[in-house]
């Protein structure tokens, strides 16, 4: 019987357990979504800034390199996207052909992004002596260290 009390404790000891978990992980709604998408906002921005921050110490830049490289962020900072963010629903609501033009657009901006921020890179890494060549390589967007690749920003596809 004591066994038998043990079991029964036990069993609801991990049935609470598993009712706290779900109550801590159910999905936000109304206002806690958006407080929790700006929580996550300022928590990759805080990422992006200690990254940037930690490639910029290795790189060890010259006083002359220093506006190259302020130059470099000011072109390749995340930007947060323009505007209210479009209805879910609403693009299901759109014809096959509608669809595919919004995301045939979506990928211009995507593209045209990704060319500003090539032409940036360039500037840049055309200041680096060959080590820091090396060291920006080793460590920018993944580098030879793999990562999750370059998205261009805070979404994966702005």
């Amino acid at each position: 019987m004591n066994l038998f009390r043990k079991s029964i404790l036990v069993g609801f000891t991990v049935l609470g357990m598993a009712a706290a978990h779900a109550q801590d992980t159910a999905p936000a709604t109304g206002h806690d979504k958006a407080a929790n998408m700006e929580q996550h906002r300022a928590k990759m921005s805080e990422m992006y800034a200690k990254r940037q921050a930690r490639l910029h110490d290795q790189l060890k830049l010259t006083a002359q390199q220093e506006s190259a490289w302020a130059a470099y962020q000011a072109a390749i900072k995340p930007a947060m996207p323009d505007g209210p963010r479009p209805q879910r629903g609403a693009f299901a609501k759109l014809s096959a052909p509608e669809r595919l033009s919004k995301m045939i657009e979506m990928t211009k901006q995507h593209e045209a992004k990704m060319e500003a921020h090539l032409t940036a890179l360039t500037a840049f890494y055309g200041q680096l002596t060959p080590e820091q060549k090396a060291v920006f390589d080793d460590h920018a967007m993944g580098g030879k260290h793999g990562g999750h690749g370059w998205r261009g920003g805070w979404r994966h596809h702005g």
